[in-house]
């Protein structure tokens, strides 16, 4: 047998059960103290679907959405002049101006609405893949149990909209990157079942590979090797140690993985089917190619889908040197797509019920690291007082006092500006404070899921949120 096709055959069985494959592991031992749910009714829904756009690395507000005053470099400079290293540009809403490079995204703001006051959590110590986790868990790590992101949640609760697409869909993060073992600390569904877990996507541009077997192999001999990989999988190790709940959950993930694969939504993935014109504006890489997947999906019946501009150390939007050229690179890659996403959503009449979320794990700042009055460790590489050269000149410090959100559809007020920072430094959250647990119960209650929804697991209530005391913001809504 050639060695190449061996291990692509490998590969896509893996694929296969990536969703299982990667939250199984670790929610084994909190799935078996898993009891009834209580869910309460419903609330009034005005979304069906959500599209998460995640800028993985910390993107700075003042020098994306929310711009301050504008320093050109200088050799010679001081550092605690920087606020923003790009000038303002108006958007199409009176009044609302982004940094230079956003115009784009700026042209179809009178769709959405922009948080400007967002404040991640004081987590001491601070690390990209903590934020993360508390991000898109609304847990602060560590946990006794292993915590489903929101995601899964949604999934979840409300199942999937097109039964043979999967309702959490995962794209753009690889696990074989720096910090790869925490980034699938968070995605996962925990004890909620590995059937809620993400369809995982890490190169949009090859997604039609997720769905079909390796080149060479007849569809007879993968239904042979996809019977014997239920049945080793079913007497594995890992499945002995689960509860009868978690080996169902297991099964029933990798037969909706194998539906998706004889079923005519693969073709979902085929971006070759996009018309040239559109097809050129999203290609700006990965992420842009991300962003024409998610559209595809949610018009063919996706719950949740996630699209990240990936996380790696110190590369993207981990801005620790060369700052202000790697955010021209940043903008190009989001600008373009973002707004494209958006227009083609409204215009095949999906944007009314999808919401979509831009965001990101904290800010950025040139001088302060994580927020006035908490002494935290430096981790920003050295950055002098006195600038000499370009490198140096951007935002390479981590802030976690103030950044911005960008909702569109599901219900979100239109041209909206919710909250507000300091024009000086610090330039924190002001007005309208919002915090993750806010968010989280914002997204919920768009989709119509109950605030106090949780389940038993050893013995305590565990809520989409802590204790359930999570509130949406209602005044994003219309």
């Amino acid at each position: 047998m050639d060695k190449n096709n061996s291990n692509q055959r490998r590969e896509f069985i893996k694929k296969m059960g990536a969703a299982s494959l990667v939250a199984a592991s670790s929610s084994i031992p909190a799935a078996s103290f898993l009891s009834s749910c209580n869910k309460p009714a419903p609330v009034n829904t005005k979304a069906d679907a959500v599209v998460l756009l995640w800028m993985a690395g910390g993107m700075a507000h003042t020098e994306t959405f929310d711009p301050k005053t504008y320093a050109p470099f200088e050799k010679g400079m001081e550092s605690k002049s920087i606020l923003s290293s790009f000038p303002k540009v108006p958007t199409i809403v009176d009044g609302l101006e982004f940094s230079e490079g956003l115009e784009s995204i700026g042209s179809v703001m009178d769709k959405g609405a922009i948080i400007r006051s967002y404040k991640s959590a004081d987590l001491g110590h601070i690390l990209h893949t903590r934020h993360q986790y508390h991000w898109h868990t609304c847990y602060e790590p560590p946990q006794s149990v292993q915590v489903p992101h929101i995601g899964a949640w949604i999934a979840k609760e409300l199942g999937p909209i097109n039964p043979v697409i999967p309702p959490f869909i995962s794209m753009g993060q690889r696990f074989t990157v720096g910090e790869g073992e925490e980034l699938k600390a968070f995605h996962t569904a925990g004890f909620l079942g590995s059937e809620y877990g993400p369809f995982l996507i890490p190169d949009p541009s090859s997604g039609l590979e997720s769905v079909r077997p390796p080149q060479g192999m007849s569809l007879k001999r993968f239904e042979a090797r996809y019977k014997l990989y239920k049945e080793l999988a079913n007497r594995s190790q890992v499945m002995e140690r689960g509860s009868d709940y978690q080996r169902e959950s297991l099964m029933r993930s990798m037969e909706q993985s194998y539906r998706l694969l004889n079923s005519p939504e693969s073709k979902v993935f085929d971006l070759t089917q996009e018309p040239q014109e559109k097809y050129d504006i999203y290609n700006t890489g990965r992420f842009g190619l991300g962003c024409l997947t998610a559209k595809r999906l949610v018009m063919n019946g996706a719950r949740f889908v996630s699209v990240s501009t990936e996380y790696e150390p110190f590369l993207g939007w981990d801005t620790h040197e060369n700052g202000h050229t790697r955010m021209i690179k940043m903008k190009e890659l989001i600008d373009g797509p973002v707004a494209q996403l958006i227009k083609d959503l409204e215009e095949s009449g999906h944007l009314e019920r999808t919401l979509i979320i831009l965001a990101s794990e904290f800010s950025r700042d040139a001088m302060l690291e994580g927020r006035p009055g908490k002494t935290v460790k430096d981790q920003a590489r050295h950055q002098p007082d006195i600038i000499e050269d370009e490198k140096f000149y951007g935002m390479h410090r981590h802030f976690t006092d103030g950044s911005s959100i960008l909702m569109w559809g599901g219900g979100i007020k239109k041209g909206l500006v919710y909250g507000k920072t300091a024009d000086e430094r610090p330039c924190s959250s002001i007005e309208n404070t919002v915090v993750i647990d806010q968010i989280h119960q914002t997204i919920y209650h768009a989709l119509g899921i109950h605030p106090e929804t949780h389940y038993t697991i050893e013995g305590r209530p565990f809520y989409t949120t802590p204790d359930g005391q999570g509130k949406p913001v209602l005044e994003l809504f219309a």
